[in-house]
């Protein structure tokens, strides 16, 4: 476990937090940072204000990383300050850049927070829980909720493990490397994979989900996002409606939520205390 978090902390030190471009993090690498994608990314991002209280003291930021993407800042729009806790010393230090005097920046496990509780107006964590063993998860949930204010919410985002609309999507990508001649097996490379396969990272069903919180936390599973930057990739191209298609997504995923929130690639999980 703690060998796990010891490789997260050295790849985001080393690796993850180093920057690529102005503002741009090498991180961004598993991201679609295309033109044609960026109204559903940012439509997406924004989803995380519904679910979280929109003025306060302190929001905590569980995970923070530099906060990378400008909307994220949206989130603590309304606050007076942004804690941000993360175990990368890098994070914490592009972070500080980036809020000025409104961020507050503490080394810290998620999985074992060190404050005290009803201590946050509001709770976010992005794409960070994954990153603990899987025995951990549970805790993490239940950390974020002890520290937030009783009748206050957390948004928290992660990634499903094989989710039902992307295993759907498998053999269309299949066919289009064949079609495209990159069939063939290549060895494996960080810098072009989808998730961060250069660090730990372990992530659950919504069935494990249902079975660990069920009866301990009161918490729904909204969309965050429901397509993986390797579908995008491969099936959003401007040239055949990719924006327009990705409005529609959208529109299907608030018109649906629970199934899209549970079969589509990035879950957002509302805890309400």
């Amino acid at each position: 476990m703690e060998n796990s978090k010891q490789q997260v902390r050295e790849f985001y030190d080393q690796i993850g937090w180093s920057q690529v471009g102005e503002g741009l993090y090498q991180n961004a690498r598993y991201e679609d940072l295309r033109p044609v994608s960026r109204d559903y990314i940012h439509n997406c991002h924004l989803r995380v204000n519904r679910h979280i209280a929109p003025t306060g003291d302190f929001l905590l930021d569980a995970g923070s990383g530099p906060v990378q993407w400008p909307d994220y800042l949206t989130y603590s729009a309304g606050y007076r300050f942004r804690v941000c806790a993360d175990i990368s010393i890098t994070a914490l230090k592009e972070a500080r850049k980036r809020l000025g005097d409104k961020g507050l920046v503490v080394v810290a496990d998620i999985a074992n927070l060190p404050f005290k509780p009803e201590t946050f107006d509001g709770v976010v964590s992005m794409h960070t829980i994954h990153h603990l063993a899987l025995t951990e998860h549970k805790r993490a949930y239940l950390e974020l909720t002890r520290v937030l204010k009783t009748g206050k919410s957390a948004a928290i985002v992660n990634g499903w493990h094989n989710p039902l609309l992307m295993r759907m999507a498998e053999p269309f990508i299949g066919l289009a490397r064949a079609l495209t001649g990159r069939s063939a097996k290549q060895k494996k490379n960080w810098k072009s994979e989808d998730d961060e396969a250069g660090t730990f990272v372990a992530k659950m069903t919504p069935s494990w989900l249902k079975s660990e919180l069920n009866g301990v936390l009161n918490f729904k599973i909204h969309p965050w996002r429901s397509l993986s930057p390797r579908f995008m990739r491969w099936f959003v191209r401007p040239q055949l409606g990719g924006k327009a298609w990705l409005k529609f997504i959208f529109w299907l995923e608030e018109r649906f939520p629970r199934f899209f929130g549970e079969n589509g690639q990035y879950p957002l999980i509302v805890i309400r205390k």
